[in-house]
């Protein structure tokens, strides 16, 4: 089994749409006289049967399938359940689409209750098991391949599975441990090392606290919570990027998708019933008036109005929710500083943006000519307001700087880039084009409807180089088809990025109910077209295959759409009508020699060698609990890897300069000035970018009929 319990804020295409696709859904009447649970049942499969793009037939074979997810989510590694308690649950296996249909909870009741019940008794045993030393003279292994295990049958055999787990966890830290100090006795001739016993009760310490704060942590979730996820399981059999969020998480990826929220600008982490301060984001407001610092703890919360509110026993969620609000609203935090002072800190919430959602540019100098690099980690929006920041209006911007700047190609970084709004990405590849084509959109019940860009203008038409891997899905994957299609920039990436052609639309549950009683019931996220290339060609499953592939990390690892569980299938429709780009005489020629210099290339050959040797790392399940046998296989992969730290080594010869306005901005924001020059150094170590520079330099404009770039407006 491959299914994940996952947190859906990637690999999205959304569209800005209304709700059209069920015949005035509103004339259902929803059973309102019953509680909560059964009420999210019956919207959510009212709605992924009569509006999914691929509605299925909730069947016995659903049902088999949505246990098995279920079971999956809750005890995936099989360490908390009883064989006999899977014999219980098995009564259900072929009845859930019964109790789905009848509103009955019975199966996850019985499997919620169970699984509290298991998880306090196994917090009875491991604090026993870390009491005593481990005897790492012993040969015994652990097999870590939990998809092919059975559940233990009893009690025993559960306490000696998690024996084993926690003593491998042990292992690792006691390693670590060991060889810090071999290093520390090589710098200082006199300094005296720890012994054994020492630290093999210090590793079983810090296993102990990480056990500990995972147990606190899994107090914190709710009934509730692992309802949604059971609610989670029953909407992914229908594909993989379908998922109803409860309020909490819709909260969280509109912020993910807009790059913003109104709160005070921090990111708080919960442990041993403290809530702490981690990160504080540039240019929110804990960061302008620098009141609060990273460390300090928040122990109390007071609104404008009413009593301060303790939340050292609050779950994070809970307390979260007290702190964020609307911008231009003040709330009061009692923080005990790291010095351990006490004080209450007035704070004027304002609307933070997540700086590291935005897109990014350098100039790139080589050999006297200067190039631009945008690097876009997403396609984001604001969905109540398309006019306010997004992602194309934040590139249309960029690249009007960039040309200021003079540049003479440009580079889009799109790797690792998940998608987002369908609506930017048709806006941005309309920069490039004159006007035409640039996605399908078609639904299940319906013909194809082509998207386009009209406006008859180009806003770059110079050279452009497309780079992408394994993990640019979705929005990214259109964006790097119609520029192919088009022949109006080189490709160059991963053999295939990730293949998700689906198009996802949301809708907020409480539209549909007419009673408030029931709270907020978050939002249902859920397949209803997918996309199609100007050619008619699906990117589902295949993705788009780079002009020039160059070898990464992930080359050999099982993450694309292929891999997920419930995919939708891949198919083709007709071709839209488009002429390619006429802007370069020596398009394909480029391509054959940059892919032929990446064949010849002994670093990237090196980097492939190195991914087919991560992918036999992943793929081990058996590791031994002694010792000495565990450490000679460290050694033994170490000194496999060491021919890789060539890789480490590597500088490309070019240099990355930030644009003149964010030269000002950093002058007075020395945050934002770290982060540039740590993104800088990466860049200099970047092969990818390096070939994407020799492609614009090689590619040979043809002005025939055209403006040259100095004269376009």
């Amino acid at each position: 089994m491959k299914k994940k319990l996952f947190v859906p804020l990637f690999f999205v295409v959304l569209m800005l749409v209304a709700w059209t696709r069920l015949n005035t859904p509103t004339t259902h009447q929803f059973s309102e006289d019953t509680s909560k649970d059964k009420l999210l049942m019956e919207l959510i499969a009212y709605f992924m049967q009569r509006g999914h793009f691929d509605p299925k037939d909730i069947s016995n074979d659903f049902s088999e399938d949505l246990y098995n997810t279920f079971l999956e989510m809750l005890d995936g590694q099989k360490r908390y359940f009883l064989k006999k308690d899977i014999a219980q649950f098995d009564r259900y296996k072929y009845a859930l689409d019964d109790e789905f249909r009848a509103l009955q909870t019975n199966f996850f009741d019985l499997v919620y209750t169970l699984y509290l019940e298991r998880r306090n008794e196994t917090k009875l045993f491991y604090l026993e098991i870390l009491e005593k030393p481990f005897d790492f003279t012993k040969k015994e292994e652990i097999n870590v391949d939990y998809e092919n295990q059975q559940h233990p049958g009893t009690l025993r055999q559960k306490t000696e599975k998690w024996r084993k787990q926690l003593k491998l966890s042990t292992l690792n830290i006691l390693h670590n441990k060991l060889e810090e100090e071999e290093k520390l006795a090589a710098k200082d001739k006199s300094y005296v090392p720890k012994t054994f016993e020492t630290l093999e009760e210090e590793a079983r310490g810090i296993t102990r606290e990480n056990m500990e704060n995972y147990f606190s942590l899994m107090e914190d979730v709710r009934e509730e919570d692992w309802f949604g996820s059971y609610l989670n399981a029953f909407v992914t059999q229908f594909d993989p990027h379908s998922v109803y969020f409860a309020p909490v998480d819709k909260d969280r990826f509109d912020a993910s998708m807009s790059g913003k929220y109104e709160g005070i600008g921090a990111r708080l982490t919960k442990r041993n019933q403290v809530i702490k301060i981690v990160d504080v984001i540039s240019g929110g407001p804990i960061w302008r008036d620098q009141s609060i610092e990273v460390g300090d703890q928040i122990m109390m919360v007071r609104q404008e109005e009413g009593d301060p509110v303790d939340v050292q026993s609050m779950r994070l969620d809970d307390a979260i929710k007290l702190i964020k609000g609307p911008a231009e609203t003040t709330v009061y935090l009692t923080i005990k500083r790291v010095d351990g002072t006490i004080e209450e800190v007035a704070i004027k919430r304002d609307t933070v943006e997540l700086e590291e959602s935005y897109l990014k540019s350098s100039l790139i100098q080589k050999g006297g000519k200067t190039f631009g690099l945008i690097h876009l980690p997403k396609f984001y929006v604001d969905f109540k307001d398309y006019k306010e920041r997004n992602a194309a209006k934040d590139m249309e911007q960029e690249i009007i700087r960039l040309k200021q700047q003079g540049v003479q190609g440009l580079v889009i970084d799109l790797r690792n880039n998940g998608g987002g709004s369908l609506q930017t990405v048709v806006d941005m590849a309309g920069f490039f084009i004159d006007e035409g084509p640039v996605v399908q959109v078609k639904t299940s019940d319906a013909g194809s409807k082509v998207l386009k860009d009209r406006d008859g203008k180009t806003l770059w038409d110079g050279p452009l180089v497309i780079m992408v891997n394994e993990l640019s899905a979705s929005a990214s994957e259109i964006l790097a088809a119609a520029m192919q299609d088009y022949e109006r920039a080189v490709v160059l990436g991963s053999k295939q990025t990730f293949g998700k052609g689906t198009v996802q639309n949301i809708i907020e549950l409480n539209r549909f109910v007419s009673k408030s009683t029931y709270g907020d019931l978050g939002a249902l996220k859920f397949t209803t077209e997918k996309f199609y290339r100007i050619t008619g060609k699906s990117t589902q499953l295949e993705g788009v295959y780079s002009d020039v592939v160059a070898p990464d990390q992930y080359a050999y690892v099982d993450i694309g759409e292929k891999d997920e569980e419930n995919p939708l299938m891949w198919d083709q429709i007709a071709s839209a009508t488009f002429s390619k780009w006429d802007g370069y005489q020596n398009y394909k020629q480029v391509i054959e020699e940059s892919a032929s210099r990446v064949a010849r290339d002994t670093l990237f050959q090196l980097i492939d060698k190195n991914a087919k040797w991560v992918r036999e790392q992943q793929d081990k399940n058996d590791f031994s609990l002694n010792y000495k046998l565990f450490s000679d296989e460290i050694a033994k992969d170490e000194s496999f890897a060491d021919q890789f730290e060539i890789l480490n080594e590597y500088s490309n010869a070019l240099t990355f300069e930030s644009l003149p306005y964010e030269l000002s901005k950093m002058k007075t924001d020395t945050l934002l000035a770290e982060k540039r020059k740590r993104w800088k150094k990466s860049l200099n170590k970047d092969m990818y970018v390096n070939e994407a520079v020799s492609i614009l330099e090689a590619l040979d404009l043809n002005f025939i009929g055209r403006k040259p770039l100095a004269l376009q407006r």
